[in-house]
């Protein structure tokens, strides 16, 4: 740009004379003059940095630059012109010349900009759903890297229609199909972060049947909160395909139990647990300690909350901790220490065919770490304890949910012993994106080619998003009297197969079946797990109150005195003592009558034993008859030893 500088502004300069006094007029200029015109202008831009500047990435601040240095320039070019070139030049030349200048300058930076950003041979073709500021910018970004074309963009604004937004067209909703099949698009890109889900959800329908891979800017919420950028691309937000918007919050009720209150949640580094810290760090407790088994999910949870302390200036103090939920004098011993008011028990083992396959570290964690962790909240006077259950919890057919269910009964048991802490259950469906979700692995199924695996086709469960489980959780806390089981109007459920064949399809990919054997993403159905349900419910009968909360129900289960939950535990005790996975079923099935598991107990040690035990029984059975058959050939057929009952 400096070279093309020093060649054109003599030029430009040459050229307003001759609009002024014609080309004889121009030729008796003194040459001294193009060189002042120079001198005057390279170093203005150089100060200004319009040299230091990369073309490519120029924006509109540029235009003001532009502007300033051609004036300056121009400002001391006229005072040349008055002392050291005798006015040389008219005045009326160096306005021409002024003017002139400011379109080579601007034109030359726009030029370059335009040339630098031709689309490379290879970009990706797209269009942007979205022609608002989202839009704009995701387009300039673009733009920008390289990778990707802007062909146009959607809206459904109509004042918008044949619009140009950053050079780009802008077409109505209508005009979407023909746009994708003429210009060879190969991706919508949703640049809608403040639209509501269930409109997000009426594009997606309409986005679903094209051949086009759909991906999104990150939600409103993240970009503000810097945790996201706008050119940030990422696949369809999973809650966006449920067509359910989140259960808005009370704000009254969201910081009850924890504004300037000493917070503590167990298995702080799972996937509620952590998304609990950082809302609970947003609610402003005094202080709040994580308590995590896992070292690392420990470090991960710390270091995240660090940060975001440095980032929005929380004043909290944090506490990261080792320990067992299950360790009931850890547990006290923390509790007392930081004196803690609120305690959100989220430790638990919870996928289902896992503690189907290990029932003693089952009941173990989510039955006696939740016991423990109580008893030590009652020994402390802790004011609140929220536990994290599920709506498998309901009518169990498999040992997770059973565990779950007897660790609600637990704590209904518990608050027959105390006035001072208050204890509640919050029961939810499946979360979106959580660890084992089936969303994300539906996600890498696809992206390594398929198949997808769906369980059964009528399979259906209630889904929500993490966020909105943890809002759930904290405000439960806050409506609690004692022993309340809490459960969301969740709408409609979801069913799986359907929830694959849109991700399938939103993907930029088809579903290879029957009807479409050319497809490229098969979907395999592998019967359901050990002890999994079609269905899951959220009720045990159907006997319901409302709450503050218009989308919280409060449910009337029946509950079992303190002294019979008692006696459970102490024979569980001994049953897990001794590695009784049949005794330990059995109990539970006393304490949680509706559960109704299979015929046979499939945890892996105990499976073990008995193949061992029976391996072993068989195999001196055979060592026995080996003998006897020996003893027989020297003693003669007529002698018969006889078989010991044992081995009969």
């Amino acid at each position: 740009m400096l070279l093309a500088d020093g060649v054109c502004i003599p030029q430009v300069l040459w050229l307003a004379v001759v609009l002024k006094g014609g080309v004889e007029r121009a030729a008796s200029i003194d040459p001294w003059v193009y060189v002042a015109a120079l001198v005057a202008i390279i170093p203005i831009f150089g100060r200004l940095g319009l040299y230091r500047a990369i073309v490519r990435f120029m924006g509109p601040t540029a235009v003001g630059t532009v502007l300033a240095g051609v004036t300056t320039s121009v400002m001391i070019l006229a005072a040349l012109n008055a002392t050291v070139l005798s006015h040389s030049l008219p005045f009326s030349a160096l306005v021409i010349f002024w003017a002139l200048a400011l379109l080579y300058v601007g034109g030359s930076r726009i030029a370059v900009r335009g040339l630098a950003h031709t689309r490379p041979a290879n970009a990706e073709r797209v269009v942007i759903y979205g022609a608002g500021s989202a839009g704009a910018q995701l387009a300039s970004a673009l733009m920008v890297s390289g990778r990707y074309f802007p062909v146009g963009f959607i809206d459904d604004n109509p004042s918008l229609n044949k619009s140009l937004v950053n050079g780009t067209r802008v077409h109505g909703p209508d005009s979407l199909d023909r746009l994708v099949r003429d210009s060879a698009v190969t991706t919508v890109l949703l640049a809608l972060p403040s639209q509501s889900r269930k409109r997000r959800q009426e594009i997606l329908k309409l986005l679903e049947p094209l051949p086009v891979k759909v991906q999104t800017v990150p939600d409103i919420g993240d970009i503000v909160n810097g945790d996201a950028a706008v050119d940030e691309l990422r696949d369809v937000d999973a809650a966006d395909l449920l067509g359910r918007d989140p259960v808005p919050p009370n704000p009254a009720l969201l910081d009850a139990c924890i504004r300037h209150k000493v917070v503590m949640v167990t298995g702080a580094g799972g996937s509620i647990g952590s998304e609990l810290c950082r809302q609970i760090l947003r609610l402003g407790p005094s202080r709040l300690v994580l308590l995590e088994m896992s070292e690392l999910a420990l470090y991960s949870i710390e270091r995240e909350l660090r940060a975001l302390f440095k980032r929005e200036g929380f004043q909290v103090e944090l506490v990261a901790l080792l320990g067992n939920a299950h360790h009931r004098n850890r547990v006290r011993e923390v509790v007392q220490t930081y004196a803690v008011q609120t305690i959100y028990h989220a430790a638990a083992y919870k996928h289902v065919p896992i503690v189907e396959h290990n029932v003693i570290q089952g009941i173990h964690n989510n039955v006696f770490s939740t016991w423990h962790a109580a008893e030590a909240a009652l020994e402390c006077n802790v004011e609140t304890f929220v536990l994290i259950s599920t709506d498998k919890a309901v009518n169990p057919t498999n040992v997770m949910g059973a565990t779950k269910r007897f660790a609600e009964i637990v704590l209904q048991g518990l608050q027959e012993r105390t006035t001072t802490t208050r204890f509640c259950m919050v029961r939810f469906g499946n979360v979106l994106e959580s660890s084992g979700s089936v969303v994300p692995l539906f996600r890498e199924q696809i992206r390594a080619g398929g198949p997808v695996t769906v369980t059964h086709k009528d399979v259906i469960r209630y889904f929500m998003t993490i966020p909105e489980a943890a809002q759930l959780v904290l405000q439960a806390g806050a409506m609690g009297k004692g022993g309340d089981v809490f459960v969301l109007d969740m709408g409609k459920p979801v069913r799986i197969e359907d929830l694959a064949r849109r991700m399938i399809r939103l993907m930029g990919l088809s579903v290879r079946d029957e009807e479409n054997p050319a497809g490229e993403i098969e979907i395999v159905y592998t019967g359901l797990r050990p002890a999994e349900k079609l269905f899951e419910e959220l009720l045990i009968g159907s006997n319901v109150t409302g709450t503050e909360h218009s989308m919280i129900m409060r449910a009337i289960e029946h509950r079992m005195p303190w002294r019979d939950v008692q006696r459970l535990i102490d024979e569980m005790l001994d049953a897990l003592n001794r590695n009784d996975c049949a005794r330990a079923r059995e109990i539970l099935m006393k304490g949680v009558v509706e559960y109704r598991p299979g015929d046979e107990l499939r945890d892996h040690v105990w499976v073990r034993k008995n193949e061992m035990a029976h391996a072993k029984v068989v195999g001196n059975v055979a060592d026995f008859q080996a003998h006897r058959i020996v003893a027989r050939r020297s003693a003669g057929d007529a002698f018969e030893r006889p078989v010991p009952p044992a081995f009969e």
